[in-house]
């Protein structure tokens, strides 16, 4: 299952709660560009408009041996496939709790292109100082082990 794009970011900014996979509708050349590895989750989110579930801001490159094609936009709102019960259960948990679904990866499965969204809520700047600590310490305990072993 090959990931053509993560959003590192999201991990520093949000603690995430709980992971959904969906589909996502996507054209052709779309598909060979992502393929192709141009495509970026960098500030991309998704959202429920009207009962379903779309996916915003995600750059993907335009497929160049396609040939120019008019009017492109690579930031286009795109539709995500998701179960019906999905939606109504994310619906209930994003008003009333106040968290957000943020795109954690972009991979192939079974020839499709899928999106791993991530039930999140946003981490203050004291949650970012302790997190970034965390991960300073576990690198300094595996240097350690590294070198005594």
């Amino acid at each position: 299952m090959p990931s053509y794009a993560t959003n590192r970011e999201a991990h520093h900014n949000y603690t995430i709660l709980e992971k959904l996979e969906a589909g996502v509708v996507l054209s052709g050349a779309e598909v060979k560009s992502i393929k192709n590895g141009s495509v970026s989750l960098k500030g991309s989110y998704a959202a429920i408009h009207d009962g379903r579930l779309q996916l915003l801001n995600m750059h993907v490159g335009a497929y160049k041996p396609a040939g120019h094609v008019q009017r492109y936009d690579p930031t286009r709102t795109r539709s995500l496939l998701v179960h019906r019960t999905d939606i109504d259960r994310l619906i209930g948990k994003i008003h009333s709790a106040g968290l957000t679904l943020v795109p954690l990866s972009v991979y192939s499965k079974h020839g499709l292109i899928k999106i791993e969204l991530g039930l999140a809520r946003g981490k203050k700047a004291y949650d970012k100082r302790q997190s970034i600590k965390k991960k300073e310490v576990q690198r300094k305990i595996g240097r350690a082990m590294r070198v005594k072993a």
